[in-house]
């Protein structure tokens, strides 16, 4: 079989947080330990858009929810103690976010109340909660990367049934980060920051897993796969974080296409939205920016969109 690179497609900027809403880091604890020396007035993570075209962002070191219209503009959900980092919108319009220090949150998006879902596992808490992704049954899948890495691959994925059972299914994870299934939710992909690479976790008909690999090996970059979102052909999009770059792979690994950012090499997440759902939004954290990218292949509606 010939290798043919993947095609690149430019990414633009679509919006980015506004002067009046960055804040200094210098008493941000999450900033001094993630990202010393560096300036962090914002870090955006977690795109999600609802079923009215509203693109919902997180902004971890200062706790804040945002909103961002469908022309840009941003103005802020709620602000709470903690370190959110993925958002996913439930079918109900509940915006259910992995924060780092307290676990699954559910915010009232009318209201900005905060509530917590999940905090422990039989009384042990969790290592850091990264990110998070809904089955059509309402199933609800998450990382638990916490500082886990090559010298540490103890980073779990669980999952949280509608029935409200908490199963782990993953404990050896070298930072587990973004996690995605594919669409017939028979394959969950879940991408390991510090291992550079993307793993392939089969979910049986009992929902346990067996005969985990990777799915594809990357290279380069200052840290690695991050979010992850997924066509409706089964194509794996991948945040690569540190390359200022997005993959989208095939269902056998191959690339298609490589998005390149215009701007900062911190790209750590992804979304489909726009009338067709073929326009990627890619949150660029250094400089707090969302780029955007028309793909030539449409993605698959989120839970919240449905």
């Amino acid at each position: 079989m010939l290798f043919h690179p993947p095609e690149e497609i430019k990414a633009e900027v679509f919006s980015r947080v506004p002067d009046a809403l960055r804040k200094p880091s210098a008493t941000s604890k999450w900033a001094m330990a993630n990202r010393p020396g560096h300036p962090a007035d914002c870090f955006l993570e977690g795109p999600s858009f609802d079923r009215d075209g509203n693109l919902y962002l997180v902004d971890i070191p200062n706790g804040r929810i945002f909103r961002v219209g469908p022309e840009g503009d941003f103005d802020t959900v709620t602000e709470y103690d903690g370190w959110p980092n993925g958002l996913k919108i439930h079918t109900d319009g509940r915006l259910f976010v992995a924060d780092y220090r307290h676990g699954i949150m559910v915010i009232d998006p009318a209201t900005g109340t905060v509530e917590a879902l999940i905090d422990h596992r039989w009384s042990e808490g969790f290592r850091g909660c990264n990110d998070l992704f809904f089955t059509t049954n309402g199933d609800l899948y998450f990382t638990d990367q916490g500082q886990t890495g090559m010298h540490d691959q103890t980073g779990r994925v669980y999952r949280y049934s509608a029935a409200g059972r908490l199963e782990c299914l993953i404990h050896n994870g070298p930072s587990p980060n973004g996690l995605v299934m594919n669409p017939s939710e028979t394959i969950l992909y879940v991408a390991m920051t510090r291992a550079n690479n993307v793993w392939r976790v089969p979910i049986l008909p009992d929902a346990t897993t067996s005969k985990v690999g990777v799915y594809v090996q990357l290279s380069g970059g200052l840290a690695g796969p991050d979010g992850l979102c997924m066509g409706s052909n089964g194509e794996l999009v991948v945040a690569h974080c540190g390359l200022g770059s997005v993959w989208v792979f095939d269902p056998l690994g191959q690339p298609l296409y490589r998005v390149t950012s215009p701007d900062g090499v911190y790209t750590t997440n992804v979304a489909f939205g726009g009338a067709d759902n073929r326009d990627l939004y890619i949150t660029e954290s250094d400089t707090g920016t969302v780029l955007r990218a028309r793909l030539p292949v449409s993605g698959e509606l989120m839970y919240g969109q449905r």
